[in-house]
């Protein structure tokens, strides 16, 4: 398929800059497959759409604040995105260097009074940056470290960004982006769901920067993407496996829960546990074998996360979607407003 397929005009002023008022305070599109209807509601409708003994999938993945400031031995100012890693070794992390040409291999940064790497390697605007072998990374990334907000949010890290980018499912460290579907939620949107029998369970998949990467190819087959993380619990398995033997739907949170629940799959369609990598790249004609509904935002033109929706909404019908919330002037992108797939 090529790659104008899925593109769409948008109008910048629908781009969110910030999330709503309050969290949860969201408008939700719903799309019905089977009728080929489309349903305009606030998200805190959704106990509506959902029935006793569904499942919903959540990612528990944490944002690290790893947007690093800092200033190089000539007092120049610079600045590198950390991208966390399983497979590293301890104390030197890869990195996206802003302005890499005049990062050479060699040069030492101070990030804080008591924080400061060496940057060993550069190469196509990554590098990698050692720290002092007794660092405590995290907890420096903790107190100095800005989050990586998105390209398209064009303004600089803000107080509320540290709780509202953030999802109320997160607690395991690892993402450069938040799983956005998961934004909407509240812990009264969670009670309202208990109280009509929807379950809910998670699974890890750290979002990386492959997210943002654009597709460059003419046809979209030939894009090759990015690994990220996946981890899934026996637990999880088991709760899925019981919700579909009891005939309940799975909801993915997200496009990053329905890549990792599609990457677990044997060859009979069984969801497995496990950790790893995952490269699979989820795009129409793609026929998937675990989720039977999904969550999510409104994605960037062009993008793989617009192209994995697409395979399952069908590509038409998302368009005519996405034409509608235009339209209807939809807040768009990570801090925008939310659909959901039956």
């Amino acid at each position: 398929m090529k790659i104008e397929e899925f593109d769409y005009p948008l109008p910048g002023s629908l781009i969110a800059q910030y999330p709503s008022p309050r969290r949860g305070q969201s408008r939700l599109m719903v799309l019905r497959r089977d009728g080929g209807e489309i349903e305009h509601r606030a998200f805190q409708d959704l106990p509506d759409f959902l029935h006793a003994g569904d499942l919903l999938v959540t990612n528990n993945t944490r944002v690290l604040p790893v947007r690093l400031i800092g200033k190089k031995e000539t007092g120049k100012r610079c600045e590198v995105l950390l991208i966390p890693s399983r497979n590293g070794t301890q104390g030197v992390w890869e990195a996206l260097l802003k302005d890499s040409k005049k990062m050479k291999p060699g040069t030492r940064v101070q990030f804080g009074e008591d924080f400061c790497g060496v940057v060993e390697e550069v190469k196509d605007g990554k590098g990698k940056i050692r720290f002092s072998e007794n660092a405590e990374i995290i907890d420096h990334l903790q107190k100095i470290g800005r989050i990586p907000l998105p390209p398209y949010i064009k303004r600089e890290e803000e107080p509320l960004d540290r709780e509202r980018y953030q999802t109320i499912f997160a607690e395991t460290d690892g993402a450069v982006a938040s799983p956005t579907a998961g934004l909407h939620f509240t812990h009264d949107l969670l009670q309202s769901l208990r109280d009509r029998g929807v379950n809910r369970t998670s699974i890890t998949l750290h979002v990386g920067i492959g997210t943002f990467a654009p597709v460059r190819t003419k046809e979209i087959e030939d894009h090759t993407m990015e690994s990220e993380w996946i981890e899934i619990s026996d637990e999880t398995k088991q709760e899925i496996e019981q919700t579909k033997q009891t005939g309940g739907r799975i909801i993915g949170v997200g496009t990053t829960t329905t890549r990792a629940l599609e990457s677990f799959v044997d060859s009979e369609g069984r969801i497995q546990s496990g950790n790893g990598l995952t490269s699979l790249f989820i795009r129409p004609p793609y026929r998937f074998r675990v989720i039977d509904g999904l969550i999510t935002n409104f994605h960037l033109p062009k993008s793989t996360l617009l192209m994995l929706v697409s395979a399952l909404a069908g590509k038409d019908f998302l368009m005519k979607a996405y034409q509608e919330a235009v339209e209807k002037k939809y807040r768009f992108y990570s801090y925008g407003d939310a659909m959901l797939i039956l």
